[in-house]
C-alpha cells in the first residue's frame, strides 16, 4: 500500500463482529453477528519498521482486555502522516535498542492527527482474523490477555485532540467487534502497573470511551473498579491504608497517612517484588518515582475472614470507616466486622458474605 493511501477517509474492511446479541447503551438491541467496518491501519511495511530481531509470539486465543498508553512525548503541533510514521519507527527504535526487546512493545500506535498505525509486527493480520493474538511487551503480566494501544503525546495535563480520540473510538469499537471484547474492559496502563500512564486527562476520559465503544457496538458497558494510583506526597484514608497493609508485610513504616519517604521506599519495594514496574512502554524515557498502583496492590491485600487480626484488618476498617461506617479500628475481624462487610458487599452488588477479598479491597481503595 503506498503510504499516500493509507488514510483515505477510513476506508474500510468488513469485519466479523460479536457472535452474540447484547444490549446497547442506550437500550436498543444491537443484531447478533453484526459486522463492523474496520478503520484505516497502516501496516508495520507501511511506516517502514525494522524486521523484529526475534521470533514474535501469536497465540491462537482471543484478547479479553485494551490497555491505553500514552507516549509520554511532546503533544506535538505537526499532524501528519509523515510525522506519525516517524513516531512509529522512533518508538520502535527505543524499544528495541534501549529496552532490548524484539520489536515495538504496543499492538497499535495512535497519532495526534489521528492516524493509526500497527505496531508490534503481525497485529494488524491478528486483529483482521479475529481468533489470535500477538503478545506484547507493553503491560506486564496482562500482555496476554491485553492489547495495547500507545497514543501520541503526554495527557497529565493537556487535552486530548478531537482526531486522537476518534481514531482510538474507532479502534477500539473495531477490536471488540472483532474478538468480542466487553466494552467495559478498557484500561489504562496505570491500572495494571505503577505508572502514571496513560496521563491524568486521558485516564479520566477512559469511562466515556467505554460507553462511545459500547454504544457503537452493541456491548453491554459495566464500568470497572480499579485500583488507584498513589503518588508521592498524598495524602488521606487510602495512604494510611496503605501503610498498615505494609506494616502487615513486615516493613517498619509510620500510619501518619502521608505518602512520605520511608512509606514510599517501601512501597517502591513492593512494586519490584511484583513486577509491576518492568519494561515501560513510553517511547521516550520518562522517570517516574515512587508511584505505587496497579497490580502491586495484591501483594499487600490478603483475604481477609472471620478471626482474622492485625494491620491488614486494620486497613479494612480505616477505609470501612471512611466510607461512614461506624466502627473501632481494632484490628480484630469479629462477628460485628463480619456484619458490616456482609452489608457493604450487598450494598455494591457483590455476593453477600463476610469476607474481605480482591474485589471488596478494590471497591473499599477507589
Amino acid at each position: 500500500m503506498a503510504l499516500g493511501e493509507v488514510r483515505v477517509a477510513r476506508r474500510v474492511l468488513l469485519a466479523g463482529g460479536l457472535a452474540a446479541t447484547a444490549v446497547t447503551v442506550s437500550g436498543m438491541p444491537a443484531v447478533a453477528g453484526s459486522r463492523r467496518m474496520a478503520p484505516s491501519i497502516a501496516s508495520t511495511a507501511d511506516w517502514d519498521a525494522r524486521a523484529a530481531s526475534g521470533s514474535i509470539q501469536v497465540l491462537d486465543s482471543k484478547p479479553t482486555k485494551i490497555v491505553v498508553h500514552h507516549t509520554a512525548t511532546p503533544n506535538a503541533e505537526d499532524t501528519s502522516q509523515a510525522h506519525a510514521f516517524e513516531l512509529c519507527r522512533q518508538i520502535q527504535n527505543y524499544h528495541m535498542d534501549s529496552n532490548g526487546w524484539i520489536d515495538t512493545g504496543q499492538n497499535f500506535t495512535n497519532s495526534r492527527g489521528g492516524y493509526l498505525m500497527e505496531g508490534r509486527h503481525q497485529s494488524l493480520a491478528a486483529l483482521r482474523g479475529g481468533s489470535q493474538h500477538v503478545r506484547g511487551a507493553h503491560a506486564g503480566e496482562q500482555n496476554s490477555v491485553a492489547l495495547g494501544i500507545e497514543n501520541e503525546g503526554t495527557y497529565t495535563e493537556a487535552a486530548v485532540p478531537s482526531a486522537l480520540w476518534s481514531s482510538l473510538v474507532e479502534l477500539c469499537s473495531y477490536m471488540v467487534a472483532q474478538y468480542g471484547i466487553a466494552a467495559g474492559e478498557i484500561y489504562g496502563h496505570r491500572d495494571f502497573m505503577a505508572t502514571a500512564c496513560p496521563g491524568a486527562v486521558l485516564y479520566g476520559r477512559l469511562p466515556e470511551l467505554r460507553a462511545q465503544v459500547g454504544a457503537r457496538t452493541g456491548s453491554p458497558v459495566v464500568q470497572p473498579v480499579t485500583w488507584p494510583l498513589v503518588v508521592p506526597g498524598a495524602s488521606g484514608d487510602v495512604v494510611s491504608a496503605l501503610q498498615l497493609l505494609l506494616r502487615a508485610r513486615g516493613f517498619g513504616v509510620p500510619v501518619d497517612g502521608v505518602f512520605g519517604a520511608g512509606t514510599v521506599r517501601a512501597a517502591e519495594a513492593v512494586v519490584r517484588r511484583r513486577g509491576a514496574a518492568e519494561g515501560s512502554c513510553l517511547a521516550a524515557r520518562v522517570v517516574e518515582p515512587g508511584l505505587f498502583g496497579g497490580q502491586a496492590w495484591l501483594e499487600v491485600t490478603p483475604e481477609l475472614v472471620r478471626g482474622a487480626e492485625g494491620d491488614a484488618v486494620r486497613a479494612a476498617q480505616v477505609l470501612l470507616r471512611a466510607r461512614g461506617v461506624s466502627m473501632s479500628v481494632d484490628g480484630v475481624f469479629g462477628d460485628s466486622m463480619v456484619s458490616v462487610v456482609r452489608e457493604f458487599r450487598g450494598s455494591r452488588g457483590l455476593v453477600a458474605s463476610g469476607v474481605v477479598d480482591e474485589v471488596v479491597w478494590r471497591w473499599l481503595l477507589s
